[in-house]
């Protein structure tokens, strides 16, 4: 499918036959050469079509809530609906009198399974013919239970200046800002950070969308808590610094925090300068789908924002990126994006924005809406069935609690009261523990699955044996810790010769440890032998190393 087209249909030969209401379609109109179409419909995912939803039987009623029920399954939550489609992908079309009953029925049949239902948007088929017809695409958004919403980790990449965390501050607060940075101040965590202005550190933020698309943010919640209660879909933005002198932050929370996805924010004015590639190379090297935005349309002439458009899309098209520019201009083009971007790593949306006018920015949270998680509910569950690992990221101490430790869970099932392991200590050993209460965005919660962050407390577990980069696994998983290891290496950009004995700093998942290159076989892109100042778990798993400050 070609980005940029609406719905996304192209041309195909016709010939093709409704054979679910034969006698239906041939009274109402005879496919040419140009009928729209769209990829034919899946078994599995969670995208359905269906022609129409016209007075359904009890019967044909309750099958179609349990065909919901799936797609939602297979969605993680959500589901879109194509109305006015056949199975084969013809864009049919309704009268406006089907389209409104069609519509009914699906508003009966998400109440039914719990559900709401937004229509994203209604587009006229042009067809030969006297009626005007439609078809409507509708997002099924499942309402939560039991703080099971749906969370999408965003990685916030640019330089320095760019005016990422100032955009953070405007969606999650809810206000824009006043084109001094007011926006920004609730994310610094340090006193430095607020003097120069600058992210040192790496800060977490959430925006949230409830059942029905609304956002859900600090403008109307007070609390972290009550945006988890409100929404069924979770947007968490992991702020990352953008001055090259904190290049090894970045790299840290690109590859221990797993972000699903990747913003990098371009400042319209500047275009691509300073850390820009490094940060769209590192996302493209770690395989994090990433997309674009362009701020500070409002200091800019529209000349200086196409220029910087074009800049991008030369990037983008090079040999090493390969990628499909897609400037977001509508409401049409979002929904088109986010659809798009989920199923084809190789289209690269462009969004143009203003954190102080507000321009566009309804076009970024349609966007954040509609996306749909990376990894379906079969991959899902296998993650689920296999043994736990927990990376530990961050370790506090908190009163009348005890050593608290934060991470993400990359498989398995953590619940309280289980029974774990930590390590590898300095000299490689592993501690028992006992996991004694869990919290997800601030709220108590009984069973974090993979794919999801969290603390846990630990009682009164020493914090002397604990320190980053370490791992809490099943005992079951008779884990193995190593000194050296073999990599394949890709040289991004360097200004020396890769050689043995080259001193590098390695970021594998939550481990930065320093290593000595102990030998180089063949090419540099041949496996090479690195070995570590301090013993680590390891599995195999994409890495980037960094020698003073690159990559």
């Amino acid at each position: 499918m070609k980005p940029g087209n609406g719905l996304g249909v192209a041309p195909k030969k016709a010939g093709a036959k409704n054979k679910k209401s034969k006698a239906w379609f041939s009274r109402t109109f005879k496919p040419s050469n140009n009928t729209p179409y769209l990829p034919p419909e899946a078994e599995e995912g969670n995208i359905e079509y269906k022609l129409k939803l016209v007075n359904p039987t009890q019967y044909r009623f309750e099958h179609l809530a349990t065909q919901m029920k799936w797609r939602l399954q297979e969605g993680r939550g959500e589901a879109v609906y194509q109305i006015g489609v056949e199975d084969n992908g013809m864009l049919v079309g309704l009268s406006e009198e089907d389209m409104r009953a069609s519509l009914k029925t699906l508003h009966k049949l998400a109440e039914k399974v719990g559900a709401d239902i937004t229509v994203l948007r209604e587009r006229e088929v042009d067809y030969d013919s006297d009626e005007a017809r439609k078809i409507a695409e509708v997002l099924i958004r499942k309402v939560p239970d039991d703080q099971q919403f749906l969370d999408l980790r965003v990685a916030v990449l640019g330089n320095v200046d760019s005016g990422k965390s100032t955009l953070l501050g405007v969606l999650t607060q809810g206000e824009l800002d006043n084109g001094r940075g007011r926006a920004r101040l609730n994310l610094f965590r340090h006193l430095h950070e607020i003097q120069t202005g600058r992210t040192s550190s790496i800060s977490f933020e959430i925006l949230g969308f409830n059942s029905k698309g609304e956002v859900v943010n600090y403008s109307e919640s007070r609390t972290a808590e009550e945006i988890c209660e409100s929404a069924s879909k979770m947007i968490t933005f992991i702020d990352l610094a953008g001055h090259h002198k904190y290049l090894k932050t970045t790299i840290f929370g690109l590859t221990s925090y797993c972000p699903d996805f990747a913003m990098l924010v371009v400042s319209a004015n500047t275009g691509i300068a300073g850390t820009t590639r490094e940060h769209l190379g590192l996302a493209m090297a770690l395989k994090v789908p990433i997309f674009i935005v362009i701020s500070k349309v409002d200091l800019c002439t529209r000349a200086t924002v196409e220029r910087t458009v074009r800049q991008l899309e030369r990037v983008l098209k090079q040999p090493g990126c390969n990628k499909v520019p897609m400037v977001v201009s509508s409401t049409d083009d979002a929904v088109t994006a986010a659809q798009q971007f989920a199923q084809s790593p190789n289209i690269t949306p462009i969004f143009t924005l203003s954190s102080v006018s507000g321009e566009s920015l309804d076009l970024l949270k349609v966007f954040f809406n509609i996306i749909p998680p990376l990894s379906n509910s079969k991959e899902q569950e296998e993650l689920m069935q296999q043994l736990t690992e927990f990376q530990v990221d961050e370790i506090y101490t908190v009163p009348e609690v005890g050593t608290v430790v934060g991470g993400t869970l990359y498989s398995g099932i953590c619940r309280e009261g289980d029974h774990l392991i930590v390590g590898p200590t300095d000299s490689g050993q592993f501690h028992k523990l006992t996991i004694g209460s869990i919290q997800r965005n601030r709220s108590a919660c009984r069973v974090l699955r993979a794919g999801q962050a969290a603390t846990l407390a630990l009682g009164n577990f020493d914090r002397s044996l604990l320190r980053k980069g370490m791992v809490m696994v099943s005992p079951e998983m008779n884990p193995t810790i190593c000194w050296m290891f073999e990599a394949e290496i890709v040289l991004l950009f360097h200004a020396k010769t890769f050689h043995k004995g080259f001193q590098v700093t390695v970021h594998i998942g939550n481990v930065r440890q320093t290593a000595n290159v102990a030998a180089v076989y063949g090419k540099v892109s041949s496996p090479t032998l690195l070995q570590h100042a301090a013993c680590s778990w390891k599995k195999t798993h994409t890495l980037a190393l960094k020698h003073k400050g690159q990559c």
